[in-house]
């Protein structure tokens, strides 16, 4: 009997004691949040993260760390990043308390004009060769972030991607993937296949790849700093290859380039401050679709459900016809940023959107004004320095331009002007193009919250969102806030990519009730196939004030990891 009554209470234990599991029975796969007590780093790549991880542990600061982790991210995947393309950041200092914004985005050549595309019969900038090639910012991003926030030597900070370009590093599976497609993309250009596919095949999974070309470029950079790169023999020979390739990027263009610190802008969100950069970037467009979701019941018409889908779909739509005509390099255009982010003009259009009708074109908000792959982390260290950090080439690899013996290839950020006269994103001599690379950053009463951002061309205000609402609306967790499957709305007719007189298209992640997929149908929206990168790639880490640790996240699309100590 005494048997009996211990396995009769052993059972009973054993059902608790399955229920501190996760939980199995969601519609999308999930994990537990990364939680740490000094500080926490979250990139798309392991090696990177425990990069940046070193480098905070040498006494470097979260801006020393980010760009550990940003020189191995362009090694290890280049099909996002490098040198040879654009950077943004938003940083917070515990010092003052404050953020600091940075656009690191390079301008494109002095020596192209308009008449040059229309010489050529171009309606648009095309996506590989030299013509979209602009001055990349991302080593001078680096210094600006460096001189300002830095602790260590950027020696130190570049250490580790130059001994894995030196020694070699094993593919991720992902990544592999997307290394393939690029290298067969951008083959018939010079130098692809001997950068990127050694011994006549992209590396695969697991495979150890080498770049002693990229490993000198850093040295070079460690040691004689920005200048190598902009006035020194690495831009000169920039210019001789994008000058053989009937190219116009010469070193001129090199010479005078810098970053620009710039304020974030907010909008209050149900109690939070989210904070993205003013255009020439695309974050305005997060600002106002949050402004106009604010004033529908999300909560209450819950995750998934037609109700939020269709609401969600129709308000990213609003937001980004503005974002088609008024966002540009602010040099150039002034964006009307404080009645676009205005709750006044927000109620406006929110009053535009039809509860079961999908609309098949708005109009932008302001007509009276009317004249891709990439990496993201954040870091956080043991002095409360916050860093939301972006980087990409704009098309995977680029341009398909790799000049010689430099270990990397150009950005081809230039294909997003539009070459219709008279707009503010009109193409120009030494202008900056829009840009869809946007780091975000959330705040409550003054304090830090949370940095976090989405990869992925214009998916990323659209993954802002979303995570946003899933977190604050929702009630899910850093790690499911960003791994819950997403809406990503495409489509356009028009020349700049966003002005829709269809409707767009709706793609659905997998794990989207049946229901909601088949009652969209029935509202107007049209469903699309897009492929898994489509959707993007999250990190976030933010900063519990009640316990007084760090919580970081990197979801299971990509190959990332987020891992403090």
């Amino acid at each position: 009997m005494q048997r009996l009554i211990l396995l009769v209470a052993a059972l009973t234990v054993l059902p608790s004691l399955m229920a501190t599991q996760r939980p199995v029975n969601r519609a999308f796969a999930t994990r537990s949040e990364t939680i740490a007590p000094n500080a926490m780093a979250c990139t798309s790549h392991p090696l990177a993260t425990q990069a940046a991880l070193e480098v905070l542990k040498a006494g470097g600061s979260a801006v020393d760390a980010a760009i550990a982790a940003n020189a191995c991210l362009g090694l290890m995947e280049p099909t996002g990043s490098g040198i040879g393309g654009d950077l943004f950041a938003i940083v917070w200092d515990p010092a003052t308390k404050k953020l600091h914004g940075l656009n690191g985005s390079g301008r494109s050549p002095y020596g192209l004009t308009m008449e040059e595309f229309k010489k050529r019969g171009l309606k648009n900038v095309p996506s590989y060769g030299p013509l979209p090639v602009t001055v990349p910012g991302a080593v001078d991003g680096w210094f600006a972030l460096h001189g300002k926030f830095g602790r260590v030597s950027m020696a130190t900070n570049l250490a580790p991607a130059i001994a894995y370009a030196r020694d070699g590093f094993p593919l991720s599976e992902v990544i592999a993937e997307g290394w393939a497609r690029n290298v067969a993309v951008l083959s018939k250009w010079p130098n692809v296949t001997n950068l990127w596919a050694p011994g006549g095949h992209a590396p695969r999974k697991a495979e150890m790849f080498r770049n002693p070309q990229l490993a000198g470029s850093l040295e070079r950079i460690a040691a004689g700093g920005r200048d190598a790169y902009y006035r020194g023999d690495i831009a000169r020979v920039i210019s001789a290859f994008m000058h053989e390739q009937g190219g116009f990027l010469g070193e001129r263009d090199f010479a005078e380039h810098k970053s620009e610190w710039v304020d974030p802008v907010s909008t209050n969100y149900r109690g939070y401050d989210v904070w993205e950069l003013p255009p020439n970037g695309q974050g305005l467009s997060v600002l106002q679709t949050l402004n106009i979701l604010e004033g529908f019941d999300l909560k209450a018409m819950g995750f998934g459900s037609l109700a939020y889908t269709h609401t969600f779909i129709e308000a990213k739509k609003l937001a980004f016809e503005d974002r088609a005509r008024l966002f540009a390099d602010p040099e150039f255009s002034k964006t009307p940023i404080a009645e676009l982010n205005s709750k006044d003009y927000a109620a406006k259009r929110r009053a535009l959107i039809k509860p079961e009708r999908a609309a098949n074109r708005y109009d932008p908000g302001i007509p009276a004004l009317r004249t891709s792959d990439t990496v993201y982390l954040c870091v956080a260290d043991e002095r409360g320095m916050m860093v939301s950090f972006i980087q990409s080439n704009y098309r995977g690899m680029g341009s398909g331009m790799v000049p010689p013996g430099l270990g990397f290839g150009l950005h081809n950020r230039g294909e997003a002007f539009d070459l219709t006269p008279g707009r503010p994103n009109s193409y120009a001599p030494h202008k900056r193009p829009f840009h869809t690379i946007i780091p975000a950053f959330v705040t409550q009463g003054g304090e830090p919250v949370m940095a976090f951002g989405v990869m992925g061309g214009d998916m990323q205000p659209q993954g802002h969102v979303q995570v946003l609402v899933n977190w604050i609306d929702f009630g899910m967790n850093l790690q499911e806030a960003g791994d819950a499957p997403r809406i990503y709305h495409t489509g356009s007719s028009d020349p700049d990519g966003a002005v829709m007189n269809d409707g767009g298209t709706v793609n659905l992640e997998a794990g989207f009730p049946s229901e909601t997929v088949r009652d969209l149908l029935k509202f107007g929206h049209k469903p699309g196939s897009a492929g898994i990168p489509s959707f993007g790639g999250y990190q976030a880490v933010m900063w519990d004030r009640t316990n007084r640790v760090w919580i970081g996240a990197s979801e299971s699309r990509k190959d990332g990891m987020a891992a403090g100590y």
